[in-house]
């Protein structure tokens, strides 16, 4: 693993949103390689403390290494959706920040063992978390056409959901969808040209998403961060794609807009990236930010 694991996105405009006390307690949900982490721990006192999760092993290993020289911070090898456990084990039950970075970090695309991406060959595993179960081949050669085309369309957004479907149940009488490159191969079958990358992008975030049952994990994880949170703390969330930030648009509105309103939305409009960082990092140019606070 190169220490190159990944560039954080947003991560001046996002540190400055969630940090609001310097000797607080803060989480970050979404480890990674430890970048957003790394930033918070040099602004907040040795009296603050930090909580970083996340359900891949590698990123803990990796950010272990990076964060060494920082006492006041715990790591957690867990799914962000058992945030109020995790502070309840770690005897941090209300804190002053949550910070979301959602999606997949650049290792994990590069990583070929994962299976993330269409640009490589690998076994369909599609797991954040390799000590589950459920991986990307049991999907892919398992579950039937409906449920697949629901898959393809739902979390992948994919037009094409039906016919790639069908394609898979057809190819998979003959002999099992074992690797990243089969499953490429058949999606050709089903979608050429120019639209090509588009659907095997939409395919392969379809699968991941069901694999790690990414969306309801996220709603769990905002229900509950807005529970943890003390009054006037934050919530910032950086999502890549339209379903996430979809659930977090909806779950701050329902929030901020009822009767008995919970939260303040802080950005009245989704916070983007610059054109200057979309110039030194790319990958950021899908990234939305949103922010709340936490009503007294």
């Amino acid at each position: 693993m190169t220490e190159a694991y990944h560039i954080p996105v947003l991560q001046k405009e996002a540190i400055e949103f969630l940090i609001t006390y310097v000797n607080g307690k803060y989480v970050d949900a979404t480890l990674g390689g430890g970048g957003h982490s790394e930033k918070i721990l040099e602004l907040i006192s040795s009296n603050g403390k930090l909580v970083a999760i996340d359900a891949d092993s590698d990123a803990i290993l990796f950010s272990e290494k990076r964060l060494e020289k920082f006492s006041n911070k715990i790591l957690v090898h867990d799914n962000f959706r058992n945030l109020k456990t995790i502070l309840e084990k770690g005897k941090t039950e209300k804190v002053n920040g949550v910070l979301f970075d959602l999606g997949i970090s650049s290792y994990q695309i590069d990583d070929e063992s994962k299976g993330f991406s269409f640009r490589g060959n690998a076994r369909l595993d599609f797991r954040m978390n390799r000590e589950q179960e459920l991986d990307g081949y049991t999907i892919i050669n398992e579950y039937d056409e409906s449920e697949l085309a629901d898959i393809f369309f739902y979390f992948g957004e994919e037009r094409n959901s039906r016919r790639i479907a069908r394609r898979i149940i057809e190819e998979r009488k003959l002999k099992p969808i074992s690797t990243t490159e089969e499953l490429k191969i058949l999606v050709q079958k089903c979608v050429g040209g120019k639209f090509l990358n588009k659907s095997l992008a939409r395919i392969f975030q379809a699968v991941r998403i069901a694999v790690n049952d990414e969306l309801e994990s996220l709603k769990q994880a905002l229900e509950q961060a807005i529970d943890v949170l003390l009054p006037t703390g934050r919530i910032v969330v950086i999502s890549y794609h339209s379903l996430e930030d979809r659930i977090v648009k909806q779950m701050f509105q329902a929030n901020a807009k009822n009767e008995s309103p919970r939260l303040m939305i802080l950005t009245r409009k989704v916070f983007l990236p610059s054109e200057e960082e979309l110039k030194t990092n790319p990958r950021s140019r899908s990234a939305k930010m949103r922010v709340a606070e936490k009503l007294p």
